[in-house]
């Protein structure tokens, strides 16, 4: 099973996962791969993921993940507890932090659903942090140092000993992305 986790406020609409669903349905067409639109709550959302992964180790099926921003956070989490390989694009290092900002109302650009971020949910994150990373040949760490969102060196000192691509200027939505894919699928063993 292939996981594309999406980040905060966005959803499996947005254009790297579009990107990476186009990709998968070309070149792989056999996989099984799933993009689930997660609840707004990251522990609602980590019940979700955490569902999907157990059913996939019950049905044999390798471990692989696409995080990006918190969903790289989230699948940092999960290869660690569960196993399998990922590869994080523009991954958040400490988002509980960052969510200062972004507490009280929040509207989804791509569902529209309103909903309030809370201090508990910081709470809730801070929970799936991975402050060490003991398997660091299961990631490969996609990383552009003009992201505006988040700052890459948090990624570049976490994920130092992973492997890296790091490309100056770009964005936090990652430019170029879908020229990545192959060597994405490379990482992840899915040729």
């Amino acid at each position: 099973m292939l996981l594309y986790i999406h980040g905060f406020n966005s959803s499996p609409q947005s254009d790297k996962a579009a990107l990476t669903n186009a990709y998968l349905a070309q070149h792989f067409p056999t996989l099984h791969v799933e993009f689930p639109q997660l609840p707004t709550t990251p522990a609602a959302a980590m019940t979700l993921l955490t569902a999907k992964v157990e059913a996939a180790i019950a049905d044999g099926e390798p471990l692989r993940f696409i995080g990006s921003s918190l969903g790289g956070y989230m699948a940092s989490y999960l290869v660690e507890k569960y196993g399998g390989k990922a590869v994080l694009v523009n991954p958040a290092v400490k988002p509980y932090e960052l969510f200062d900002e972004y507490l009280g109302e929040q509207t989804n650009p791509y569902t529209g659903e309103v909903y309030q971020l809370l201090p508990e949910h910081q709470q809730q994150l801070y929970a799936f942090d991975t402050q060490v990373i003991f398997k660091p040949d299961r990631f490969f760490v996609l990383l552009q140092s003009g992201d505006e969102v988040l700052d890459y060196r948090q990624a570049l000192n976490k994920y130092h000993c992973c492997k890296m691509l790091i490309e100056a200027g770009g964005n936090h939505s990652f430019e170029g992305y879908g020229d990545k894919l192959a060597e994405v699928c490379r990482f992840l063993c899915l040729s």
